[in-house]
């Protein structure tokens, strides 16, 4: 019966109507994981030996064990954002006499053969080859840790399995599992609860008692057995149905109506992110995404070229303004020939969108103010950047929506869904991140940082003083595109 599903996915594939785009998809993934591959054996060779150079007191396993967890917290991470999980077409199976355990023990078994997982293997079995003949450790103790250390990859496999089925379609229940995480790197950090040690102490009496290895393995198969029973509870066609039933919700959002003319598609655009799956976790990203400068602001490296500051300033009070923005007027593809057709002005349209942007910067740049903690002049980049968001941004996210021709399911979950995503999308990340930054950098060298906070701040408050020029350009260029863009969200392939 695998090999049958196998065949029906090679069919599949090769009779797509998206079949060039997959093969290209396909090409580059096989170049990335070659790269990949090479990287990870290279770290995997080199671990021992660099790890007896830099720390010669200390055995390199247990230095290695403490840093363990780690790695698991960084690759489930890593895993919920990037791992595509394995699908299979039921429907077609529901009525012919299969097992439905076995259509379900095919796409567990094809998780197992995740490329995420091999990845792994090419630091754990050369350090664990390193260490059976250059430590003092018995073979049977290495080969224990070995195994431990591939069945424990394989939980967090089967673990990202459930939070993904489990939390993508609710992401505030995600909410307590972060600030969990949180306080137990709070923790870690001011070395009030060092779970990292005790987790590497757990690791060490295992390689002292290789039998201890069956415990990851017994954890395994019960993960499994989980994923199997939550998969084949759902094996049905109206599987889900009673969770879709729920109240209707009617806000209104009067509070628009202030805004006059742009009231109703101010309204629209709420309404929009309040209900839809996709849009709504862009919201959710975007606070997030605030704690992004703990990783830059408290490096000494990057106090020396300040125009990063930039970068992560545009990044964290923009985020909501680059994820909702460049998929404008994507968002309104099921009724953006009926937009079109009414007697509405398209200037109105887009400055209402321009209005819901900037208004998430000022939001965002508001909640970045703590960050003056590491220096006045973070809280200064910060707002300079805000503004240059607001002034020349947002105009050049409008513009490049006219570009954007491919319609976006809003319900779909939006972690590995590149729906509607085109060139506009990576193109406009030029001038967004990139030409600030740059222009920050020139003027910082040549004048100085003074003047560089100035001549940025300058083309924010030009952008605004151009504001209705810039919306009148714009609504033309859509204007011209009008039939373009109604076609190509007509279409439903992806």
């Amino acid at each position: 019966m695998f090999q049958r599903f196998l065949w029906l996915e090679w069919k599949s594939f090769f009779r797509s109507a998206s079949l060039g785009k997959s093969i290209g998809l396909k090409i580059l993934l096989i170049f990335l994981a070659l790269y990949f591959s090479v990287a990870f054996l290279a770290l995997g060779i080199g671990l021992y030996p660099l790890l007896q150079e830099y720390f010669p007191n200390q055995d390199p396993l247990q230095l290695v064990n403490r840093f363990v967890l780690l790695w698991l917290v960084f690759e489930l991470g890593f895993r919920f954002f990037l791992q595509t999980l394995p699908v299979l077409d039921i429907k077609p199976l529901l009525n012919l006499p299969i097992a439905r355990r076995k259509a379900v023990n095919f796409v567990l078994s094809k998780s197992i053969y995740s490329f995420f997982n091999f990845l792994p293997l090419f630091i754990i079995i050369p350090f664990g080859i390193f260490c059976i003949f250059k430590a003092e450790y018995g073979t049977w103790n290495l080969i224990g840790w070995m195994l431990a250390m591939i069945a424990i990859t394989q939980c967090v496999n089967f673990l990202n399995f459930i939070i993904k089925k489990k939390f993508t379609d609710d992401l505030k229940a995600l909410i307590p599992v972060i600030l969990t995480v949180v306080v137990l790197a709070a923790l870690e950090y001011f070395k009030i609860f060092e779970i990292s040690f005790w987790f590497g102490k757990m690791l060490d009496f295992l390689v002292l008692n290789p039998y201890l290895a069956v415990i990851p393995i017994i954890l395994t198969v019960v993960l499994f057995k989980w994923n199997q029973y939550n998969l084949e509870s759902k094996f049905y066609l109206d599987a889900g149905l009673k969770e879709k039933q729920k109240d209707a919700d009617t806000r209104d959002f009067g509070w628009t109506k202030k805004f006059g003319a742009l009231a109703p598609f101010l309204q629209q655009d709420i309404k929009l992110i309040w209900r839809n799956k996709r849009p709504k976790t862009t919201i959710y990203m975007s606070f997030i995404l605030l704690g992004y400068g703990m990783f830059f602001y408290p490096n000494e490296a990057y106090q020396q070229f300040e125009a990063f500051y930039v970068f992560v300033g545009i990044f964290m009070t923009g985020i909501f303004m680059i994820n909702f923005g460049q998929f404008v007027p994507s968002w309104d593809a099921s009724y953006y020939p009926l937009i079109m057709s009414q007697n509405i002005p398209v200037k109105d349209y887009l400055s209402s969108k321009a209005l819901l942007l900037s208004f998430s910067v000022i939001i965002l740049a508001i909640l970045t103010t703590p960050y003056i903690y590491f220096g006045w002049n973070i809280l200064l980049i910060n707002m300079v950047a805000a503004l240059y968001n607001i002034g020349v941004n947002v105009p050049v996210l409008l513009y490049a929506g006219s570009f954007n021709k491919k319609k976006i399911d809003l319900d779909k979950s939006p972690f590995m869904n590149y729906q509607g995503t085109g060139a506009a999308q990576w193109l406009v990340s030029i001038p967004l991140m990139v030409v600030p930054v740059l222009i920050f950098w020139l003027l910082e060298f040549f004048i100085g940082f003074e003047a560089a906070v100035i001549g940025l701040a300058s083309l924010g408050v030009l952008g605004l003083l151009l504001r209705a020029n810039l919306m009148e350009y714009i609504s033309g260029i859509y204007r011209k595109r009008k039939y373009v863009m109604i076609n190509g969200f007509k279409q439903t392939g992806e």
